[in-house]
């Protein structure tokens, strides 16, 4: 049996400027980091002569263009993995539609299976333009490159997509004590709302090719708060680090009407008052998990807790995209 899993991830600071409709104009760049937190693959050969694929369903085929799974499809076609007896699983330890970018660690974590399936190996950036292509190329999804590049490999990474389509990936090299201090002070608490960033991120996307001004600006504007994230937090200034956190957040909710909601934006405004120095929507928006920096953590737990919304504690993963085994 084969067993991979890639790392789930939040964003530090310059989300959404990793879709080509801004990069491919203006360059863009941001800050992410990979989680102790993974999507898993299983791949074994059975007894049976056919295609075996378990996700939230069960697909049985004898040909790869019968799975109806797009991602599973694509990647038994462009790894052209042998399918005959071959069975296919994934779990996850948090569920898709959180904004922890689960569809880039999903399908990095296939292709690495069915790399190793042929005894293949595949280094974490053309691990990641594999499933960047699968998404973006073949099933026309409107995503950017951060989710399977972190996923590929890891760690507190920045990124700077090029208008050349290439990325220069460089790990952001914290001294120890900054390192543990952003680990612990960072907190992710779950909004119950789970949704498909599609919706969001196609509009976004649209708008940016439309040449839309304020789309452009407001873009503009997170990839600079992104590059001041990055100096604050080479610094160890973590008052600004969460300051430019808020920043951040007041741009991200003008993106989109569907970026937030009355509930969310009282959460927020509680968290704030416990304790939270700043904190954002993780993801494209609409649901999933909110993120804050706090010192101070004790009535910032007990106040979330008592609105029903339950903490996930991790740890940076430092490993990206890896077999645990073979």
């Amino acid at each position: 049996m084969i067993i991979t899993r890639s790392p789930l991830r939040i964003t530090l600071g310059g989300g959404g400027t990793d879709l080509p409709s801004y990069y491919q104009k203006h360059g863009g760049f941001l800050i992410s980091a990979a989680i102790d937190r993974y999507v898993y693959i299983t791949v074994h050969e059975t007894f049976v002569p056919e295609l075996i694929v378990k996700y939230s369903e069960i697909e049985r085929v004898n040909h790869v263009s019968a799975v109806k799974h797009p991602i599973f499809r694509e990647a038994l076609k462009i790894t052209d993995a042998p399918i005959e007896s071959l069975e296919v699983a994934s779990f996850a330890d948090i569920h898709a539609g959180t904004g922890l970018g689960s569809s880039g660690s999903f399908t990095t974590a296939l292709l690495k299976a069915l790399h190793l399936v042929q005894n293949k190996t595949i280094d974490p950036r053309t691990l990641a333009e594999q499933a960047c292509h699968i998404e973006m190329n073949i099933l026309k999804e409107p995503v950017g490159k951060q989710d399977q590049y972190i996923a590929a490999c890891g760690g507190v990474t920045c990124f700077w997509f090029n208008q050349n389509n290439s990325v220069d990936v460089k790990p952001l090299s914290l001294p120890r004590p900054i390192f543990e201090t952003l680990q612990e002070n960072l907190l992710l608490f779950y909004t119950g709302q789970s949704r498909s960033a599609s919706e969001i991120l196609k509009d976004q996307d649209e708008k940016t090719k439309e040449n839309n001004t304020e789309m452009i600006e407001n873009l503009h504007a997170v990839k600079e708060l992104g590059f001041l994230s990055r100096k604050a937090l080479l610094a160890g200034d973590f008052k600004e680090f969460a300051h430019l956190l808020n920043k951040h957040w007041r741009n991200k909710r003008k993106r989109s009407k569907g970026m937030s909601s009355r509930t969310v934006d009282r959460w927020y405004s509680l968290a704030r008052q416990v304790g939270a120095m700043g904190g954002k929507l993780i993801g494209a928006g609409g649901g999933g998990f909110l993120m804050f920096y706090a010192e101070s953590k004790t009535k910032l737990r007990a106040a979330m807790r008592n609105e029903g919304l339950p903490e996930v504690r991790f740890k940076f993963d430092l490993e990206g995209t890896k077999a645990v085994m073979i």
